[in-house]
């Protein structure tokens, strides 16, 4: 088979430009309308007949016949055993990756998730405690490619961060356990694991059965079914995010190798067709330089016929009039990822605001993030990089706020709150307030 990869070629000079652009961009978000009814169904019949449901879907959709949940829960003894084995290799490389992940997390716990508190001239407290949640369910996509590294992502901020129990989720179809996902598993703490995956694990996180416990947030990337779960259950327990396809921006100067750039750009177009590679440059000859190098390197590829259809249907090479243009542009996307792939990276950080992960330097590959560097893989898509940030332990812990009053300070306070409290025509609020102005009697 001849695959070719054709990125839409685009400048910003040209007048069709803006309009070019927002079609290459456009992406939706919309999921289709018999998926959404029949997750709804799967949702409601696992909330009414709990754990025979979820068996019944595991036997439908997994081709897994269990006869009782029992025989869906990984124990800790089994997750233990895929850990020892798997090759050494692996062993070492998933312990070197948990120990990044750890250390960066928990950096970030103590520059952001501690208590604190002060008090006032006259005595008065006010602060905030900060507490983990109780229960967090992880999804771990299964089926066609096994993602141990969603484990750790998901399961070691949520270690850090305190949270009581880990529930994982991860379904097996015809029963085939991925042990490189169960070794993870052990190596990040999951306290229980059971394989099952789809709209009805959503839900039997979500609303608890007889055997897998409720959860309070559910963490992780899944399909179209697992996504229109997650949003409809939204409210019942936290979610992470709505995730749309895999995103890659790079802003290239012309001082990598174009190979290597060629090769970052495939490493997000193999996830699937409607994943986006975008490459920025003010270097007409480079872009030449990067299509010539994905002619080249596309035939090597095992997954060349996904990365042929994602370059051709959504990516693009952009020329730019300077990098300060592309800065500009990238901040408009907002992307996912974004490499800044120049001899001066630390001059254009400065003007970006916009992304999920940003990678500095022509040695800093996508990929390294996505295993092993430290900071979080889980990361806002489709543009969200503008209001929203990459998974962390904040996302397992919530805030509570202190205030404790002193006498001296309810007579200073109470005036105030009184003022405003009759203003908004809520006079037991204003009363409330008042009958502190002085001790009791």
């Amino acid at each position: 088979m001849n695959l070719v990869a054709t990125p839409a070629r685009l400048s910003t000079a040209d007048a069709t430009f803006e309009e070019d652009f927002k079609a290459r961009l456009h992406w939706s978000a919309d999921t289709d309308a018999a998926i959404e009814e029949r997750v709804a169904s799967i949702l409601a019949d696992v909330q009414r007949r709990g754990d025979a449901a979820v068996l019944e879907y595991t036997r439908r959709f997994d081709a897994l016949d269990a006869a009782g949940m029992d025989a869906l829960e990984l124990g800790a003894d089994e997750l233990r055993a895929a850990f020892e084995s798997i090759p050494a290799a692996q062993r070492a490389a998933l312990q070197t990756a948990a120990a990044r992940v750890r250390a960066y997390h928990e950096r970030q716990k103590q520059a952001s998730g501690e208590s604190w508190s002060y008090r006032e001239a006259d005595g008065t407290l006010l602060g905030q405690k900060v507490t983990p949640l109780d229960r967090v369910g992880i999804y771990v996509p299964g089926g066609k490619a096994a993602y141990p590294s969603s484990v750790l992502m998901n399961a070691i901020p949520a270690h850090v961060a305190g949270v009581g129990e880990i529930v994982m989720v991860v379904p097996t179809p015809g029963g085939a356990k991925n042990p490189l996902v169960l070794a993870a598993a052990h190596v990040a703490g999951v306290g229980r694991a059971f394989t099952i995956g789809g709209a009805q694990a959503v839900a039997a996180l979500a609303y608890g059965t007889a055997t897998v416990p409720a959860v309070d947030k559910i963490t992780g990337p899944g399909n179209a079914y697992v996504a229109a779960a997650k949003r409809r259950v939204f409210g019942t327990v936290g979610i992470d995010m709505i995730a749309g396809p895999s995103e890659i921006l790079v802003l290239a100067d012309g001082s990598t190798p174009a190979d290597w750039v060629a090769m970052d750009l495939f490493s997000q177009a193999e996830h699937d067709e409607l994943a986006q590679s975008i490459l920025l440059s003010p270097d007409a000859a480079y872009l030449d330089a990067v299509q010539a190098a994905i002619d080249r390197l596309l035939p090597e590829m095992p997954r060349a016929e996904i990365i042929a259809k994602s370059l051709s249907g959504r990516g693009a090479l952009i020329l730019t009039r300077d990098m300060e243009e592309a800065c500009a542009i990238s901040n408009r996307i907002a992307p996912e990822h974004l490499e800044v792939s120049s001899r001066e990276p630390h001059r254009w950080e400065p003007l970006l605001r916009h992304a999920g992960a940003i990678f500095l330097g022509a040695y800093t590959s996508e990929s390294l993030g996505d295993y092993c560097a430290g900071p979080n893989h889980v990361l806002p898509t489709s543009g969200t990089a503008r209001f929203s940030s990459p998974l962390g332990v904040y996302d397992f812990q919530k805030r509570s706020s202190l205030i404790e009053v002193s006498e001296a300070g309810a007579r200073t306070l109470g005036t105030v709150a009184a003022e405003l409290a009759y203003g908004e025509g809520l006079q037991a609020h204003a009363r409330a307030a008042e009958m502190r102005l002085r001790a009791p009697d």
